[in-house]
């Protein structure tokens, strides 16, 4: 590490000579390996950028210059390259770097990306910034080919090309092979366009053409660029972006650092906007990820020899989803599955394999995916649409408008609701209860374990209006009441709903209703309330609580949305003290409807306390550690309440403490 030791900033990597750039983009590629194999992270992403990454600074100069990486995970390079170096290894750790570029960081991280397809429409706006602010520099949007199926891309690319401002925009093409055409002719036209005396002949020819008589300049000029663009479908590859306005250099290879410097540092004397086609290999340099680059895209910490992850890998949430969802779709036909460029995390890869005809990946499109959704939902189709909590905010319009204002029966699959962990803010899936709970038709339900989740799975399926379903990440929570209460199995619920028998009180409790809690214990001193994952937790609370001979009633909310008013006042008319547990933002969520149950039913007597988390953006780091921050593990939640009850007596008024 020779080399790599001695970069402080991307001014010591302008003083390197072409083959002491190639020993570093070697260096910093193993530098890579040996800590994401530790912290886990984007591996395949960031292999394949290195030497991009190491002509983009070697060309611009930074942070003058603004370089804006899409989605931002592969900027892993970038942040080694500009002065961070030695915190690699605290990459994705609590209080360590984050995964994604960050402003608080480094002052080279000059706009947060998280999420896709947002690079081109930031820099289009800081490349107007500057032109009204009459500076001097020049804006960078580095894009994957990926990202490009983002509608939002698209539609900065329209504005930009229209614009005629000085932008560079690298296409990453690392996957999609968007062309084939890298043959000597592109070579030469690519060298043709970047000569000035090209422009200016151009625009010569134009000017003196135009000068004939009557209209005929006019004709001519149309004739010849109509053949001239005949020519270009021909022989020039990617005609989408010269129609759009953009002058379009390459491909390039981007594992060649001299070529790239070269066409980097020729397209900033370019005037107006420019679209560098840069190919490059994801996982470049590592075999295993070369050869497997989804799997390596995301991945927790792996044995760098062999390649295979060092966490064990249990039963999930999205995998259950997804043997539940095969399961189903054996007897319905309708059933059809849709996600957004996230097959293999959301579960559906089983599904697409049984029943490719009847599964959609539609890209990094959720805006699409969803209102597709609502069309097929229009002709009789039952719609599951499996998002990320974070990535459902990308397709909000379309759940309002196109689905709940017509009350279609679409079903969103809400994946990773929660803490996600080391990704940090802009994954972090604890608005979704807030955001969707003041859509109109929409019921919101949350599984307090696997079988509650294929319970409601076939529940929702049977539901003739939207329905959404939240589940965390990861695996459940044991708790004793598993194996005690509720419906057992999928195959339960479907012969329940064959027969429908007459039930006892007891099965009455447990059986799904729309909008019906659950009773998971009965008590007289306090009432614990608490929605998905956060059950279970309640469930361990109260028997904390029963060693102190205070007897919690413990409630599964079950549903958000309708909310099961009735059990839960005449719960706390009884204990005179509530409890809420979420893994969501408090304002708009379970504490939010509990709270207003309360005050509209007028019990001014009742003592309330709020657990979940606050109006903030939540870092990164482990489940676990984030947990232990905001106060929601279940040592502090029941050392909070024990404290309560040693103040309050219950005589105290309803207090808001969240």
């Amino acid at each position: 590490m020779e080399i790599l030791e001695k970069i402080q900033s991307p001014k010591d990597l302008k003083k390197l000579n072409s083959s002491e750039k190639e020993i570093l983009a070697e260096e910093v590629r193993q530098e890579i390996l040996n800590v994401v194999s530790k912290t886990g992270g984007h591996l395949a992403s960031n292999l394949g950028v290195v030497e991009l990454t190491i002509a983009l600074h070697s060309c611009f100069d930074a942070p003058k210059d603004k370089i804006i990486w899409d989605v931002g995970h592969q900027s892993y390079v970038h942040k080694m390259l500009t002065g961070r170096k030695e915190k690699m290894n605290t990459l994705r750790q609590l209080d360590g770097l984050s995964g994604f570029p960050k402003a608080s960081e480094s002052e080279y991280d000059c706009f947060e990306t998280g999420h896709s397809s947002t690079s081109i429409s930031a820099a289009l706006g800081m490349a107007r910034a500057r032109d009204i602010q009459k500076k001097n520099y020049h804006v960078v949007a580095v894009i994957g080919d990926g990202a490009l199926t983002g509608g939002m891309a698209l539609e900065a690319l329209n504005d930009a090309g229209a614009s005629k401002t000085n932008l560079i925009v690298i296409l990453n093409d690392n996957e999609m092979s968007i062309s084939k055409n890298v043959g000597g002719i592109s070579t030469f036209l690519t060298k043709l366009r970047l000569r000035k005396s090209y422009k200016k002949s151009n625009a010569y020819i134009k000017k003196l053409v135009r000068k004939l008589p009557g209209n005929t300049g006019e004709h001519i000029i149309h004739f010849v660029r109509k053949i001239k663009n005949g020519m270009k479908q021909l022989i020039i590859p990617n005609m989408l972006f010269e129609e759009l306005g953009f002058c379009y250099l390459g491909p390039v290879d981007g594992h060649h650092i001299e070529k790239l410097e070269d066409i980097l540092c020729k397209a900033k004397e370019l005037e107006g906007p420019v679209l560098i086609h840069v190919i490059t290999t994801k996982g470049k340099g590592y075999i295993p990820a070369e050869t497997n680059p989804d799997r390596f895209h995301s991945t927790s910490s792996f044995n760098l020899v062999t390649g295979e992850s060092e966490k064990v890998k249990s039963k999930d949430y999205s995998k259950m989803f997804g043997d539940t969802l095969v399961n189903l779709a054996k007897e319905n036909k309708k059933i059809v599955a849709i996600t957004a460029a996230m097959k293999d995390g959301t579960g559906l890869t089983e599904f697409a394999k049984k029943y490719p005809e009847r599964f959609f990946d539609v890209g990094i499109a959720e805006q699409h995916a969803l209102t597709m959704a609502a069309g097929m939902a229009k002709m009789g189709l039952k719609p599951v649409v499996s998002i990320y909590s974070s990535f459902y905010q990308r397709g909000y319009d379309q759940i309002i408008h196109d689905i709940a204002m017509q009350n279609l029966p679409v079903v969103l699959c809400v994946d990773r609701a929660g803490i996600v962990g080391n990704d940090g803010e802009t994954h972090q899936g604890i608005f979704d209860m807030a955001f969707l709970g003041i859509v109109p038709n929409l019921t919101i339900m949350a599984p307090k374990n696997f079988q509650e989740l294929e319970q409601m799975l076939a529940y929702a399926l049977e539901f003739q209006f939207p329905i959404a379903i939240r589940y965390p990440r990861g695996t459940e929570e044991i708790s004793d009441f598993q194996q005690k209460r509720g419906i057992e199995k999928i195959s339960d619920f479907q012969q329940e709903k064959k027969t429908e028998k007459n039930s006892d009180s007891q099965q009455e409790n447990n059986k799904l209703e729309q909008g019906k809690a659950e009773i998971i214990q009965q008590g007289k001193d306090i009432t614990i309330l608490a929605i998905g994952k956060m059950v279970a937790r309640a469930y361990q609370i109260a028997n904390h609580l029963k060693e102190h001979e205070i007897e919690a009633e413990v409630i599964n909310s079950r549903f958000l949305k309708p909310f099961d008013k009735d059990t839960v006042i005449a719960s706390v008319r009884k204990t005179k003290k509530l409890v809420t547990i979420e893994d969501g933002i408090l304002q708009g969520g379970l504490a939010t409807i509990a709270l207003e149950a309360v005050f509209q039913n007028e019990l001014s007597d009742v003592w309330v306390k709020n657990y979940g988390y606050p109006d903030e953006f939540i870092k990164h780091g482990k489940t676990e550690e984030i947990e232990k921050i905001y106060g929601l593990d279940v040592n502090h939640i029941t050392e909070d309440i024990l404290s309560q009850f040693k103040i309050s007596n219950g005589t105290e008024n309803v207090k808001q403490n969240r």
